[in-house]
């Protein structure tokens, strides 16, 4: 669909339009009286999320962040599908799987009586999926801005089979210092701690970044907050049929050799990642959807 047939059909007037972004990509910009976002159609990428009452954006992008097609963006909500982390048996195919390079359809749009803005895109079978993923699915995703942003991402099983999924929504927030937070929610939650050879471990109070941290929560479906003092806001990440939270910051010695942080970029974001990972993955019955949701917000403190 072209950038004039997407205007056509799902352009709102104040709201929300498309246009051409970095790279050649195509993105929607949403603007309303309650937030701003962009939405890369390539990944059902969100890109960047500002509430109005926010003098700095909540969902953070890099600086140096890289676009073109069939390349991750470094920065915002990557969509995780439909396996997290590398792929169980195959080396060669790519981590966190496909559905966050490629390319997605929209499929509705809507102005909400609130005052927000949700658009709903969808991925069906590809040539890509087929080759990696031999099972008949259709992911949506839907987004909606307002003073909070909100993402629904449905996994509907066409088969005949069950079909197990793993997933995450894996948002990099924007904070003032890495060094100047604290994650609260998952005390007392067991994880498995890559940074440790994947070692298993319990929390141990909030959680608080002195290195690199990258850590996979099991079996919680808590309300995490990030609690920010240099920018004076705790973002609260609310999430259902989640069972796993990642966290993660990769510090300066692997945020340098990631090329796309920039430098010290790596100080002002940290990954809280709803999830369904590990041995928290999902069987999705035959005819049957599951759906992970978030909802994220900034409140002062």
């Amino acid at each position: 669909m072209t950038l004039a047939d997407l205007n056509t059909r799902f352009a709102l007037a104040d709201q929300l339009k498309f246009i051409e972004g970095p790279g050649g990509l195509v993105f929607a910009e949403i603007d309303n009286a309650l937030g701003t976002a962009y939405l890369c159609l390539q990944g059902a990428h969100v890109t960047t999320f500002r509430p109005k009452d926010q003098a700095e954006p909540v969902v953070w992008l890099s600086d140096y962040a890289k676009f073109a097609p069939g390349k991750s963006i470094r920065g915002g909500v990557p969509v995780c599908w439909p396996w997290f982390g590398p792929h169980a048996t195959e080396s060669g195919y790519p981590a966190h799987g496909f559905a966050r390079t490629t390319l997605w359809d929209v499929v509705a749009s809507q102005a909400l009586p609130g005052g927000e803005t949700r658009i709903t895109l969808a991925i069906g079978e590809t040539e890509q999926s087929k080759a990696q993923w031999p099972h008949a699915t259709r992911l949506e995703l839907t987004v909606t801005v307002g003073a909070s942003l909100t993402l629904d991402l449905a996994t509907h099983n066409l088969g005949s089979t069950p079909v197990t999924v793993g997933e995450a929504l894996h948002t990099y927030f924007q904070i003032g210092d890495i060094a100047d937070i604290e994650i609260t929610g998952l005390e007392g939650s067991a994880f498995v701690d890559k940074v440790d050879g994947g070692n298993r471990h319990v929390q141990a109070g909030a959680i608080r970044c002195a290195g690199e941290v990258d850590r996979v929560y099991l079996d919680t479906e808590a309300t995490c907050e990030i609690v920010d003092r240099r920018l004076r806001r705790r973002i609260v990440v609310a999430k259902s049929s989640s069972r796993s939270t990642v966290v993660w910051t990769p510090w300066t010695e692997k945020a340098d050799k990631m090329g796309d942080f920039g430098p010290e970029g790596w100080r002002r974001m940290v990954c809280v990642e709803s999830a369904n990972a590990l041995e928290n993955v999902v069987s999705v019955a035959p005819g049957q959807v599951h759906r992970l949701a978030v909802e994220y917000s900034a409140k002062p403190l």
